[in-house]
């Protein structure tokens, strides 16, 4: 399983970025996936989730502002995020698992990572 992300980069605040995570070797359709981040010097956070079924599932830092799909026919996971916000500045990872819902899994359910892309928010 391989994943790749891409779409990170520098923005200012208010600004909107759509990170891509292509997926090789893994059905992203058929199960959960996740963006995570981490910020320097602080731990990794979930942000959004997909369930095998469409469902989805937002941090509250998050809801409102960032949007998660998927595109089943090019094996493909977004995450979009608008209203950027200079607390939004991390490194984002994609991350699969082999189970469909999300709700209730911690990060070590995830068992495939992809390398990360940075986002930086400037105010």
């Amino acid at each position: 399983v391989q994943l790749v992300e891409s779409g990170g980069g520098s923005v200012q605040a208010g600004g909107s970025l759509r990170l891509s995570c292509a997926a090789s070797g893994y059905s992203s359709s058929d199960y959960c996936m996740g963006w995570f981040r981490q910020a320097p010097g602080k731990e990794r956070e979930g942000v959004a989730r997909i369930n095998g079924n469409g469902g989805t599932l937002y941090a509250q830092s998050v809801k409102g502002r960032f949007t998660i799909s998927r595109d089943n026919a090019k094996n493909t996971l977004y995450l979009q995020m608008d209203s950027l916000k200079p607390e939004d500045t991390a490194m984002y990872y994609c991350a699969a698992s082999l189970v469909f819902l999300c709700n209730g899994r911690t990060q070590g359910d995830f068992g495939y990572w992809g390398q990360g892309t940075q986002v930086t928010v400037s105010s």
